[in-house]
């Protein structure tokens, strides 16, 4: 195993309401919302109406631009709604569950003894591809394309995130044969990324993959972190990167003969009275695990996601795509007396503005989603840099994309960014810089111009 890769710039958020490894009991969703808009890159046609029986399995729509790219049910069920906003978008599409979770067939298969292109059409017609993603430009992976290498984040540091060793454990075979899968879309490696204090077994124990040892705070369990430390990508190369438990719902498939789009997320935050770990489905509504669940002495902000990158739902809203974490914590909307100029023992501040720091690194903090402040001038203070484990500018990067130059964009490493990577650097910027959204939109921009 190669030395391990110690990352120093950061910064580890301790909120309260992190769950401990147990799972709570919750009725099984029953409403189920496909969204479009979670799978980046992709213009939808979709061939069902309201209305139409579907199983787990079932083609809702297909990538225009890709039409072999099929995306799928994740239940059984009928078509309640295909719902459209302006110019007829495609907003999302619910499913209204039959508790069976009837499958459409599914061949059971050995990817070891399959051809690169049958293993490439079989998870592009079986609603698997989806799943995989592309860097540059942080979109679903452009099958007409052959990445140099494919990268696993076998953790998370974000705020509350899941134990991935906890959730995939007893998937070891599921897990290899979706890596075996994966081994066949490339001619590179398969890298696995791993906590060095908290390595699973299970990564450990796979063949055919190259495991590297990371120590350090957040943002080290993101993917492009890592793939920054150990393959940068330059100009005309492309990686793909996919979550743990979407490689264990391929190889599920593959050894079941079946679709089984079963997943298991956390639910946490300070609002959160018992967090726990659940057995849910992508696109499942979230009431039934939250109702009764929570805090509601205050207004709450519910997160399909984690807290600083997460999308805002409603109680009623559904699980994203992408996404294994529902966090709620208590919306910011009330001003504080004296704001900062007071001590402040229970409020968290990066640069030891209250006297919090004094308590220690471990303190836990129910923080809401109070901004602090309004946007003001874009000011160069080095604060990006304290916690954006990259060698890149970030600031020069972010003016780059506000100004449309794709020169400079090019030269300051945008290829290798996504939105989640200036998650900190939108939490700690004095001048509240939306840089996540800055970037995604940098990032279309470029792709299309490009084009």
């Amino acid at each position: 195993m190669a030395e391990v890769i110690r990352i120093k710039r950061g910064l580890d958020i301790k909120l309260k309401g992190k769950s401990e490894e147990v799972f709570g009991k919750s009725e099984p969703a029953t409403l189920f919302s496909v969204r479009p808009d979670d799978f980046q890159g992709i213009k939808p046609k979709v061939i069902v109406k309201d209305g139409d029986a579907v199983k787990a399995g079932s083609v809702l729509f297909y990538d225009k631009a890709n039409p072999e790219m099929k995306f799928v049910s994740p239940v059984s069920g009928t078509i309640l709604a295909v719902n459209r906003g302006d110019k007829r978008k495609v907003l999302d599409i619910r499913i209204q569950s039959d508790g069976k979770f009837e499958s459409e067939s599914f061949q059971k298969v050995n990817p070891s003894s399959m051809t690169s292109e049958k293993v490439k059409e079989l998870l592009l017609s079986s609603g698997f591809w989806p799943f995989i993603k592309q860097r540059p430009y942080d979109i679903v992976a452009n099958p007409n394309e052959k990445p140099k290498a494919i990268f696993i984040s076998g953790f998370d540091t974000a705020p509350l995130a899941p134990d991935y060793d906890f959730v995939i454990q007893g998937k070891k075979e599921e897990f290899q044969l979706g890596v075996d899968a994966l081994a066949k879309l490339t001619n590179g490696k398969i890298h696995i990324g791993v906590n060095v204090e908290s390595a699973s077994k299970i990564y450990k124990s796979l063949t055919g993959v190259e495991i590297h040892e990371f120590d350090g705070p957040h943002p080290t369990g993101n993917v492009g972190v890592q793939i920054h430390h150990i393959d940068p990508i330059n100009k005309g190369e492309s990686v793909w990167t996919i979550n743990p438990q979407d490689v264990v719902t391929i190889g599920t498939a593959m050894k079941k003969g079946s679709y089984d789009f079963s997943k298991v997320i956390v639910l946490d935050g300070s609002s959160v009275k018992h967090p726990a770990y659940y057995r849910t489905v992508y696109g499942a509504q979230i009431s039934n695990i939250v109702k009764g669940n929570v805090v509601e002495t205050t207004p709450l902000r519910y997160i399909s996601g984690n807290p600083l990158s997460g999308r805002h739902i409603s109680a009623d809203g559904f699980l994203g795509a992408y996404d294994t974490q529902i966090c709620v914590i208590p919306e910011g909307n009330t001003s504080e007396f004296l704001g900062w100029i007071m001590p402040r023992f229970k409020k968290f501040s990066v640069n030891h503005t209250y006297f919090s720091w004094l308590m220690g690194s471990n303190k836990e903090y129910a923080l809401d989603t109070n901004l602090n402040g309004g946007e003001r001038a874009f000011i160069m203070s080095n604060e990006y840099h304290k916690v954006f484990p990259m060698d890149i500018l970030p600031e020069f990067l972010i003016k780059a994309i506000l100004a449309k130059d794709i020169d400079k964009m090019e030269q300051l490493g945008i290829y290798e960014v996504a939105p989640e990577d200036f998650a900190l650097c939108e939490f700690v910027c004095t001048s509240k810089i939306e840089t996540q959204r800055i970037v995604r939109e940098g990032l279309d921009y470029i792709r299309k111009e490009l084009a």
